[in-house]
């Protein structure tokens, strides 16, 4: 019997309250291989520079909410047996883990590769994409947690990457245990997340990829490597400090225990590209 893998272009960018995530996503399609398999494409608003307004703590929630019925309605369409997302914001990762997580069941581990373990709620922080690992556990906003039949058990979960947690997210983390592992350990051959598939009786991988996570002096394209930053200008939030190689290693390791069936790869920042695009608008004989 032939798996299916369902391609979902989601250019979501009112989740990370950032417009430019929207290029990012449609470039990651377009430079990725040709697909053999159903491709579908998430509707989602122009971007815009205004104000997003806030509804119940989150940034353009109705619209967030709206995006993620029309992803969820698209993956029934096709039910597929595996998922690759090119988003967008980290959110992008919420119905299509929801929707592996109803097929695979407590057979499915989730690896989030993230300088951030996204486990915030609107008390904390307004923009969704920072919201999405706690919703797919059942914490958070009831309308995200809504899209999550099957809860994600918290064991079943691994983060690498992650360093300098805040102090609500080392909380959060140590109080539902679930396990991580820094830059370090990943780089020294990740025995941590190799235990971690084999005590969890992981069977099935949904991997998720935030571009954050790589050194921003080594990739330029995320958002830590804003043109004429200021060395101050992000605050205390983490930087990402893995290689591309280092990433591409972990999931060589990791796919050769369990089968992987989700792969997001989200916040795409290509600063030169958004720069060339303004560019382009502001010469003569363009318009």
């Amino acid at each position: 019997m032939t798996s299916k893998t369902l391609r979902l272009l989601f250019p979501q960018w009112q989740g990370g309250n950032n417009p430019s995530y929207h290029l990012g996503s449609l470039l990651l399609a377009f430079l990725s291989p040709e697909s053999k398999g159903p491709v579908e494409s998430v509707p989602v608003e122009m971007p815009t520079s205004k104000p997003q307004n806030e509804v119940d703590g989150i940034t353009a929630k109705p619209q967030i909410i709206r995006q993620l019925n029309d992803a969820a309605a698209l993956i029934g369409k096709h039910a597929p047996d595996s998922i690759v997302v090119f988003g967008g914001d980290c959110l992008v990762s919420l119905a299509p883990f929801a929707h592996l997580l109803n097929k695979y069941r407590d057979k499915l581990g989730v690896l989030w590769i993230d300088s951030h373990p996204d486990v915030q709620t609107a008390e904390q922080y307004p923009n969704a994409h920072a919201h999405v690992l706690g919703a797919l556990i059942g914490n958070g906003d009831k309308d995200l947690v809504a899209h999550v039949t099957t809860r994600l058990a918290p064991s079943k979960i691994m983060i690498a990457g992650i360093h300098a947690p805040l102090a609500y997210e080392a909380e959060f983390l140590a109080r539902h245990h679930i396990a991580t592992t820094c830059p370090e350990q990943v780089k020294n051959g990740a025995t941590e997340v190799m235990e971690w598939i084999s005590r969890e009786k992981i069977e099935y991988l949904a991997i998720h990829i935030d571009l954050d996570v790589l050194d921003p002096s080594l990739f330029r394209s995320v958002l830590f490597a804003k043109p004429g930053r200021g060395k101050h200008d992000f605050g205390g939030v983490a930087e990402g400090k893995l290689a591309i190689e280092d990433v591409l290693k972990l999931i060589a390791q990791v796919t050769s225990e369990a089968e992987p069936v989700g792969l997001t790869i989200a916040e795409h920042m290509p600063w030169d590209m958004l720069n060339l695009k303004n560019m382009l608008s502001a010469l003569p004989l363009m318009k």
